[in-house]
């Protein structure tokens, strides 16, 4: 089978695509032939070491692929060949096919794109998981989102308008902006011409906002916590911008407010439970209409460099797929 292969650690140019032998699931796992496979950003980060989890080299990028099962191990008793699912395997998934353990599986709906689906898990997981079980957002708070317009970002705005926030996106162009506002966002902050912390001031009224969602840390952490209301909730999802920020402890001191780390990759594996219950609400809410996820670009599995450098140049709004 056909691999975007990591042989070497560094920027996405070093990637490669080689045949490599195609794998046998063992005891309790799956096999999945992957139609579409999602690019994170984290995707960014393993091909450069920079990432928590470091699997040992030579290995496939790719957290999250969608496709259907043709081959199961022993022990598998309720998938068969055939079914349509999801694996959210870490890494992987750019490939022909892919491994999963029967825990990194769900089912998709019969009519669920494989495209759609192949972006869904991770993106949506993660800000569900951010915004219900760790900011506990309530309806008429309001929500702040950074890099409102990318991967993670966008589906956080869609989510907290879902949830009954009022959402404040921000972002760093006018276009990207503009499709936060068509997620449903009911203010908006361009970060490039405006200052951050003067604008979450003049719209809420001087009381700041409830909760921060932040993947992108650097040079917009601090003001954006100095915009936090009282009993605040900062939730740590990524550092997109580049650097991992510092913040003065006396500001959650003052303000009363909670720095909350968000890692979704543990919580799935901590609290399986609870994030079966996450997906099954989150395909609900797709299979009625609620969310409408947003594939803004394709590339062929041989392009999968290419799809990284998109990602990583910022390129992107919504989600970026792999074509397998």
């Amino acid at each position: 089978m056909k691999a975007v292969l990591c042989v070497e650690h560094g920027p996405p140019e070093k990637l490669v695509v080689r045949e490599i032998p195609t794998p046998e699931p063992g005891k309790g796992q799956v096999r999945v032939r992957v139609h579409a496979a999602g690019v994170n950003f984290p995707d960014t980060l393993i091909i450069q070491n920079l990432y928590q989890f470091k699997p040992a080299l030579p290995f496939s990028p790719g957290g999250e692929a969608a496709g259907v099962v043709d081959a199961v191990g022993e022990g598998i008793t309720d998938l068969a060949i055939g079914d349509r699912v999801v694996a959210m395997t870490g890494n992987g998934c750019y490939a022909e096919q892919v491994i999963a353990n029967r825990a990194q599986i769900v089912a998709i709906p019969g009519d669920m794109p494989f495209d759609i689906a192949s972006g869904f898990t991770m993106t949506y997981g993660t800000s569900h998981h951010a915004l219900k079980q760790r900011a506990r957002l309530q309806p008429g708070e309001t929500l702040l989102v950074l890099g409102a317009a990318g991967g993670v970002g966008l589906t956080a705005v869609e989510l907290g308008k879902l949830m009954g926030a009022r959402v404040i996106a921000a972002a760093s162009s006018d276009e990207k902006l503009a499709l936060c506002r068509e997620y449903g966002a009911d203010e908006t902050i361009n970060y490039a011409t405006e200052n951050l912390k003067d604008r979450i001031k003049d719209l809420t009224g001087g009381k700041g906002v409830d909760v921060v969602y932040d993947p992108v840390g650097d040079r917009f952490a601090e003001p954006a916590f100095r915009g936090i209301a009282w009993n605040g909730r900062y939730l740590v999802v990524g550092f997109a911008g580049g650097a991992i920020p510092s913040l003065p402890l006396n500001l959650p001191l003052i303000k009363g407010a909670s720095i909350v780390g968000v890692f979704w990759g543990s919580f799935t594996q901590h609290e399986p439970a609870l994030h079966r219950e996450n997906m099954a609400e989150l395909l609900e809410w797709y299979n009625v209409g609620k969310l409408k996820p947003h594939v803004s670009k394709h590339f062929p599995l041989a392009e999968g460099a290419a799809a990284i450098r998109w990602v990583m140049d910022r390129k992107a709004t919504g989600k970026v797929v792999l074509d397998v």
